[in-house]
């Protein structure tokens, strides 16, 4: 589902060195997402993936890179399958899109 998503995205360089980059996502599925980087990573690679569902609480969960292609100004369009905990994403996922629901006819007169 295309939803453009705020994250931040962490993980280490081949080097070792820790990095963090704020992005947001083009895609989001109850299993993944696929979002743009600066930084370069690699098939199989493991990150670090934080958010906040909308009404503030943060979710955290663990991706690995099963996706990695060139995309414009030198980032890379990259995708990642969540790997732990997929509950977590799950839920941010059903948050964000009840939240992109238009309320009903009937919901929103009863909330007036």
């Amino acid at each position: 589902m295309a939803l453009r998503l705020p994250i931040v995205v962490s993980g280490r360089a081949d080097d070792g060195a820790a990095w963090s980059e704020p992005t947001e996502t083009d895609d989001i599925s109850t299993s993944g997402a696929l979002f743009h980087l600066n930084q370069k990573v690699s098939i199989g690679e493991n990150l670090y993936i934080r958010a906040h569902r909308p009404d503030g609480s943060p979710t955290e969960a663990t991706a690995t890179v099963v996706r990695v292609s060139p995309a414009i100004y030198g980032t890379a369009r990259v995708g990642v399958q969540i790997a732990e905990p997929s509950e977590n994403w799950t839920r941010l996922f059903v948050a964000w899109v009840a939240d992109e629901q238009p309320a009903t006819p009937d919901e929103s007169a009863s909330s007036t």
